[in-house]
């Protein structure tokens, strides 16, 4: 009989023990005892989570790209939006969250639609700042598929601005990258007719 739900997960058993060191010693710091009850397999918790979003460090974005890459004669916008992202800020380590909108035209390539999604994924499961994150998804599309051009689009909530800082709860963060046929405005104008319902 099943005693109860115990989830699989796999770790670097190496980077979980000094991850559970270290925060283990920030509980300490910052005045918590981390022998009480609450806390004894906080460090451990902890460990897991970084590693889990942070994954993005092991994975390949053109690998992924390239992984469900075909043969089309299609010279048309597509369009992935309301992507979520989750990610880091790297200057607190604080999250920021919110959506992209990717588009791109290919070029005699084109790749599985939830590869985008997956690439906008391994981008924003590292210490980021939008504007990196922003560009990063924009030139590895451009490099891997050699479309006619790439546009993104990110619109973000950051924490940091939320919870510590000028504490503006209600402040959203827009960025942008394009390359090629989206630097001519009727072509950005088109992309952003199709998101604008979407952006603040």
């Amino acid at each position: 009989m099943n005693e109860g739900y115990e989830r699989e997960d796999k770790y670097n058993g190496e980077v979980t023990e000094k991850l559970s060191y270290h925060y283990r010693e920030i509980i300490k710091l910052i005045g918590e005892d981390p022998l009480r009850e609450g806390l004894q397999k906080t460090p451990l918790r902890v460990a897991k989570s970084m590693q889990f979003l942070m994954q993005g460090y092991l994975q390949d974005p053109e690998e992924i790209l390239r992984s469900a890459m075909f043969n089309e004669d299609y010279r048309e916008m597509v369009i992935v939006k309301d992507i979520e992202i989750y990610s880091m800020c790297e200057h607190h380590m604080i999250p920021f969250y919110g959506k992209a909108h990717v588009a791109y035209i290919p070029n005699g390539k084109i790749t599985g639609l939830s590869k985008i999604a997956r690439v906008v994924d391994i981008f924003a499961r590292r210490l980021q700042v939008q504007e990196r994150l922003t560009t990063q998804i924009k030139e590895v599309i451009q490099k891997t598929l050699n479309p006619l051009g790439v546009a993104v689009v990110i619109e973000a909530n950051h924490l940091c601005m939320m919870m510590r800082g000028v504490q503006k709860q209600n402040s959203t963060t827009t960025t942008s990258d394009f390359t090629g046929a989206f630097e001519k405005v009727e072509t950005r104008n088109e992309f952003f007719n199709i998101i604008g319902h979407k952006l603040h």
